[in-house]
C-alpha cells in the first residue's frame, strides 16, 4: 500500500488534474522500471502470522533492516510503518506483509539485483528471530481474525469501508500478496496503447504467476483465489475498465473516471481524516463534508489516485496489478514479462495486434478463467496457454531488442528472466499447479509442509 503523497500546491482548475498525469511522460531514454512484491512473514515455529509487536514481529524485522542495513525508518503516531533508503521504500500491507517498493531502476538486472538484496537483509533479519517469509497470492492457513490489522490510519478506514462493500475487501487487506511492476510512457498515445494492452493481457499475468490455491487450510477450486478476491472487493474502484478501450481514451478520460471513485480519506498535519465514500468532485467545490470550505492540494489527489484497484491503474506511471506474489524467480520474471511486451515499439505494437479484438465480454471472462483455471483457461476460441505463449514470445523479442546487457556485459540482454515462465508454458504447471500436486502427493494432505518447502 502507497505512503502518504506531499507537495504540488492547491489545485485550482480540472486541468491540473489530467496534468498530474500528463507529467508523467518521459522520453524513452527515462523510461524505468520499478518493481513491487509482497510476502507473508510467520513465526517459524508456530507457522501463525507475526503480530506488529513483540519479540517476533513486523516491528522486530523493521527495526532489524533499520539497525543492520542503513534503512530510515517511517513513523505514523509513533509507530514505525515503514523504511526508506536510496529510492526504495519497505513498508506494510493492513495484515503485515512485507512490502519492498523498489528505486526506478533501468534494466531487469538492476531491479533483480535489488530483490535479490533485500531477501538477503530480511533473511538476515528474520533468521536472527525466528520468522520466516512466504511468497503467495493468498495466505494459506490463516483466517481473517489471525491477521492483525497494522498500526496505520489510513488501514483502520480502508478496513471500516470495506466492510460495507463488496463481500471480499478485509479478506484482499489481511490475506493476499502481489507482485507488481510500474513502468513509464512516452506521452498520451503511448500511455493509452500500453494501458490497452496492460488490461487485454493482466489475465495472463495472473495466469502465468498463478500461485494461491489454498485459502484457510484447504484447496479453494481456484489456481489464483487473490484474483477471485479482488473480483469481489469493491467495484466502484476495480475490475478491467472498458473505457479505456473506448474512443476518446486519454489523460482527462481517466481523470473523470478517478473522480467517480468513492474517496477514502483526506491526509493532515499526519493523521488520516474520515472521507469514507465522499466524492473528490465535491472536494472541488469546497463542498467536502471532511473538510468545509477547503479544497484539495494535488497531494489529495495523488493520495486519491493511490486508492483505485483496477487490473491496471495509472498515476504518474503504470502499474501491472494482475500477477500473484511467488517464488524467488518470479519476482524478476514479472517485471521482465512486461518490460518486454512494452518497452520496444515493434513489441507494444505485436502485443496490441494479439489483443485488439477482445471484446469487453472477452477481456472480463479471461480475467475470470484465468483465476479459476490458470493456463489451462479458456474463453470461446481463446485458449489462455497459445494467448500466453504468444505474449512471452512478443516479451522476449522486445527483450532481445532492448539488448540491454548484465554482469559486466557478459550476460548479453534480460531474456533469461522469462526462463521461469516459458518453463511453466512447456510444462503447462503455474505454481499453483506445483503446489497442488505436492499437497495430493508427498505432502499427502499437509499443508504445513509450504512452509518449510516453499520459505525464501
Amino acid at each position: 500500500m502507497s505512503i502518504p503523497q506531499s507537495g504540488g500546491g492547491p489545485i485550482t482548475s480540472f486541468n491540473q488534474l489530467a496534468e498530474y498525469l500528463e507529467a508523467g511522460n518521459k522520453p524513452k531514454d527515462d523510461w524505468r522500471i520499478g518493481t513491487e512484491h509482497e510476502k507473508f512473514g510467520y513465526c517459524q515455529d508456530s507457522h501463525k502470522p507475526l503480530p506488529y509487536d513483540g519479540d517476533r514481529s513486523i516491528k522486530a524485522v523493521l527495526e532489524g533492516l533499520r539497525d543492520g542495513f542503513g534503512w530510515s525508518p517511517v513513523h505514523e503516531g509513533g509507530h514505525i510503518i515503514g523504511l526508506e533508503k536510496d529510492g526504495a521504500n519497505v513498508s506494510l500491507e493492513p495484515g503485515g506483509a512485507l512490502e519492498l517498493s523498489g528505486a526506478p531502476l533501468e534494466t531487469i538486472h538492476q531491479t533483480c539485483d535489488e530483490v535479490n538484496t533485500h531477501l538477503a537483509e530480511v533473511r538476515e533479519v528474520s533468521d536472527k528471530i525466528g520468522v520466516k517469509f512466504i511468497g503467495l497470492g493468498a495466505a494459506p492457513e490463516w483466517t481473517h481474525d489471525q491477521m492483525p490489522l497494522m498500526p496505520k490510519g489510513r488501514y483502520q478506514l480502508m478496513n471500516n469501508y470495506m466492510e460495507q462493500v463488496g463481500t471480499m475487501g478485509t479478506a484482499m487487506m489481511r490475506r493476499t500478496c502481489t507482485v507488481q511492476v510500474n513502468l513509464d510512457w512516452s506521452d498520451e498515445a503511448d500511455m493509452v496503447k500500453k494501458f490497452r494492452v496492460a488490461l487485454a493481457l493482466q489475465p495472463v499475468a495472473t495466469a502465468l504467476f498463478a500461485n494461491s490455491p489454498f485459502f484457510e487450510g484447504k484447496p479453494n477450486g481456484h489456481k489464483s483465489w487473490r484474483s477471485r478476491i479482488w473480483r469481489d472487493l469493491d467495484a466502484d474502484r476495480t475490475g478491467m475498465l472498458p473505457f479505456v478501450f473506448e474512443d476518446g481514451m486519454g489523460f482527462e478520460r481517466y481523470v473523470d473516471y478517478a473522480l467517480d471513485v468513492p474517496m477514502y480519506f483526506v491526509y493532515r498535519d499526519g493523521k488520516y481524516i474520515n472521507a469514507l465514500g465522499q466524492s473528490f468532485r465535491d472536494f472541488l467545490k469546497g463542498q467536502l463534508p471532511a473538510l468545509p470550505g477547503e479544497t484539495p492540494q494535488l497531494s489529495d489527489w495523488a493520495d486519491h489516485l493511490t486508492t483505485i484497484f483496477p487490473e491496471a491503474r495509472i498515476k504518474k506511471f503504470m502499474e501491472m496489478r494482475g500477477a500473484d506474489g511467488g517464488p524467488w524467480r518470479r519476482l524478476c520474471a514479472l517485471p521482465a514479462f512486461w518490460v518486454g511486451l512494452t518497452y520496444d515499439q515493434t513489441a507494444l505494437d505485436a502485443a496490441w495486434d494479439l489483443v485488439k479484438g477482445f471484446s469487453v465480454e472477452d477481456r472480463d471472462a479471461l480475467r475470470v478463467a484465468a483465476s479459476v483455471d490458470g493456463l489451462a483457461a479458456h474463453v470461446g476460441d481463446i485458449r489462455m496457454m497459445d494467448l500466453a505463449r504468444q505474449a512471452v514470445a512478443i516479451s522476449q523479442s522486445g527483450l532481445k531488442a532492448r539488448a540491454r546487457s548484465g554482469t559486466g556485459g557478459l550476460v548479453p540482454d534480460e531474456t533469461h528472466f522469462l526462463n521461469a515462465l516459458e518453463a511453466s508454458l512447456e510444462s503447462g504447471q503455474t505454481p499453483a499447479d506445483e503446489l497442488l500436486a505436492r499437497y495430493h502427493g508427498d505432502w499427502n494432505g499437509d499443508l504445513s509442509r509450504i512452509y518449510s518447502d516453499y520459505s525464501y
